[in-house]
């Protein structure tokens, strides 16, 4: 196989019907510089067949059981280095992507080299115009953790390039080399908030985070509410108190507690269940 450019590596977890969709909108683009690597965490369904069946030529990682996130796109980014790409792009299965979405995130880094990740505007699948990430921030100081522009419209402010504190788990593009002197996604981190651990290591390392607009993706969100709620605001609140500890935010670990009864009653007020399924991992 000839050496990619840019290794795309996209998680499965018995979510064939998602991978095939977000697949399909990546070939319908994609150059020849470019290599998708499907990593199956350890499906159940026949997902690995049913992929191969719909993209024969599909790069194909199959590990032995669901490792979740963080674990499964290092273990594909081990393989991409052994395809001897430069550039990775990590991307949610439930994604649809727009055109070629890669080549602007990698541009962005090939000719910028103080940019240690590059990252797109997304928004909502089942609503185009509505605005899921645009950039995020993050205030240690009081643990404030958050994407811009999150359920808004689409409009002029968001379609202006800039640095952002933390890039969401999401679509994340970086260099190879990079990834690898970052240490990677922090397997230590159960579900939640390993994209901003990832993200403020990046910075420490004297680099910053970009947003790029034009690159686009749409996110198939869950807008339920269920008997979910609980359980994901438990998982994103341990996912929370790691990230805390490891930096030293301990105002923010001391706080954290006590806005717990707000950020509910906000996830009751706007509906959302946020439980977006990748690879057994739910997105902040």
């Amino acid at each position: 196989m000839k050496t990619p450019k840019t290794c795309i590596v996209v998680l499965n977890w018995n979510g064939a019907r998602d991978t095939v969709a977000c697949l399909g909108s990546i070939f319908r683009a994609n150059d020849l510089s470019t290599v998708v690597l499907v990593v199956d965490n350890g499906s159940s369904d026949g997902s690995p067949d049913m992929i191969l069946e719909a993209f024969p030529g599909t790069e194909m990682l199959r590990l032995p059981s669901n490792l979740g996130y963080a674990a499964g796109n290092n273990a594909g980014f081990r393989r991409a280095e052994e395809m001897q790409a430069g550039y990775v792009v990590f991307l949610n299965n439930d994604t649809l992507v727009e055109g070629n979405f890669s080549l602007p995130l990698v541009d962005l880094l090939e000719n910028n080299t103080d940019a240690g990740i590059a990252v797109p505007k997304i928004c909502y699948l089942g609503n185009p115009r509505k605005i899921w990430y645009a950039g995020g921030q993050v205030r240690l100081l009081t643990g404030l953790v958050r994407h811009v522009g999150i359920r808004r419209e689409d409009g002029p402010e968001y379609c202006r390039p800039g640095t952002t504190d933390y890039a969401t788990g999401c679509c994340i593009a970086m260099r190879c080399g990079d990834f690898r002197r970052a240490g990677g996604f922090d397997e230590g981190f159960g579900m939640y908030a390993e994209d901003v651990d990832l993200s403020l290591r990046v910075r420490a390392m004297g680099l910053n985070i970009r947003y790029v607009p034009s690159s686009k993706v749409l996110h198939r969100v869950s807008a339920s509410l269920g008997g979910k709620r609980l359980k994901k605001l438990r998982r994103q609140s341990a996912g929370l108190f790691r990230l805390f500890l490891k930096h030293r935010a301990w105002s923010a670990f001391m706080l954290y507690p006590l806005l717990l009864p707000f950020r509910l009653a906000v996830s009751a007020f706007f509906h959302v269940d946020a439980k977006e399924r990748v690879s057994g991992r739910e997105s902040i």
